[in-house]
């Protein structure tokens, strides 16, 4: 039995929002319902997170009647929504505990301590990092820009590149957080943060949600959306313990991303030429290019200059992150990305919609875990 994304909604991606966590994922779920034609009534299954509301307050809040099944992914960033938890949804349908299954998640970015707050619980760092000053995100993936640079090379205007293609996307996009229009010398006026990453080569600082519908495909073809089908959806992880996995490992910038894609491709039966376009989880900037790469978009090494070129930009031959992704959209772990996945792959997106798209890679980056997940136009 195939699934397939039946609905999605998303709250506004604001910098500091009024609304508790739970509002936020409420809402979200309400218009994800409501965009697959369905009432809460309908919905049977739930999944969420460690960091977001339970599905008991969830579903007290939606006004569901019936849960005959949850579960939590305990995975971190965008590895969960947008990969571990659809494994979870299509086991639930397969095995026949619920029809729709909403996933829901959500984040805020602008608590105390933020996305700081994370890594600050663990131990490795606070005995051995914190105390001579490499703590934050941040400086974490300038460590691992400075090591790709030496490996493979990087000037400054290649780096760039990634921020101002994903700010191109943003501004054809109403709901995109930051819509501003950036070239290179606004990438410049940018404030460093951590050698070489500037502002602009950091994820925004975000407080908003999403959520999505996950339906058998033979239930989909009567609902009112063109079907968009998980053709595949692949977890690789690798050994390293998460309080170390960012700081070090042997070689900081290696993500099990190759692997997940790899798997993906083969459940699929397609190749990276195949991919239209692809929505991947640019925490930083050089996470998207060690990424992009791993989806096969181009040559290792050559991620850098893939997006100096154009290819990854509006017009180019293969689109990312056509909603401004997690650096100018907005940061709602994974989630967004797949939904914009969605959307692209049902057609209608104006401006920014990419001609004739198919076939969407989407992935999703975890720390020590990796999802890669292909999403067809049935």
């Amino acid at each position: 039995m195939k699934v397939a994304i039946t609905g999605v909604g998303e709250t506004a991606f604001l910098r500091k929002g009024a609304q508790p966590l739970l509002h936020m994922v409420a809402e979200a779920g309400l218009k994800a319902i409501a965009d697959a034609g369905l009432t809460p009534a309908d919905i049977d299954g739930f999944i969420g997170n460690r960091n977001v509301p339970a599905s008991d307050d969830v579903g007290y809040a939606l006004g569901v009647k019936e849960r005959l099944f949850s579960a939590c992914t305990d995975v971190a960033g965008g590895a969960a929504p947008a990969g571990q938890a659809l494994l979870l949804a299509e086991m639930a349908i397969r095995a026949g505990l619920a029809k729709h299954v909403l996933v829901f998640y959500g984040i805020q970015s602008t608590r105390p301590g933020g996305v700081y707050s994370y890594h600050a619980r663990e131990p490795q760092k606070a005995a051995f990092e914190m105390p001579v000053g490499y703590f934050g995100q941040p400086a974490y993936f300038a460590a691992m820009a400075n090591r790709y640079a030496h490996d493979h090379g990087l000037s400054e205007e290649e780096l760039a590149s990634v921020s101002i293609t994903y700010r191109r996307w943003a501004e054809l996009t109403p709901s995109a957080q930051r819509r501003e229009p950036m070239d290179l010398e606004g990438y410049r006026r940018s404030p460093m943060i951590s050698t070489p990453l500037r502002a602009a080569d950091c994820c925004l600082t975000t407080d908003g949600a999403g959520a999505y519908i996950v339906s058998a495909v033979e239930r989909a073809r009567d609902m009112p959306h063109p079907v968009v089908e998980v053709a595949a959806v692949s977890m690789a992880m690798n050994n390293w313990p998460h309080g170390i996995v960012f700081t070090q490992k042997p070689n900081i910038y290696e993500v099990p991303g190759a692997e997940s894609a790899r798997r993906a491709y083969e459940q699929a039966q397609v190749s990276p030429d195949d991919i239209d376009l692809a929505q991947v989880y640019d925490g930083f900037s050089i996470s998207a290019i060690v990424q992009t790469e791993m989806l096969g978009l181009c040559e290792r090494g050559e991620g850098a200059r893939f997006y100096h070129r154009g290819d990854a930009a509006p017009g180019g031959r293969k689109p990312v992150n056509t909603s401004g992704g997690h650096m100018s959209g907005g940061y709602v772990p994974g989630i967004n990305l797949l939904i914009e996945g969605v959307r692209q792959l049902r057609g209608g997106e104006g401006a920014r919609q990419v001609p004739n798209a198919r076939l969407c890679a989407v992935a999703g980056l975890g720390g020590n875990s990796h999802s890669t997940t292909i999403l067809a136009r049935a």
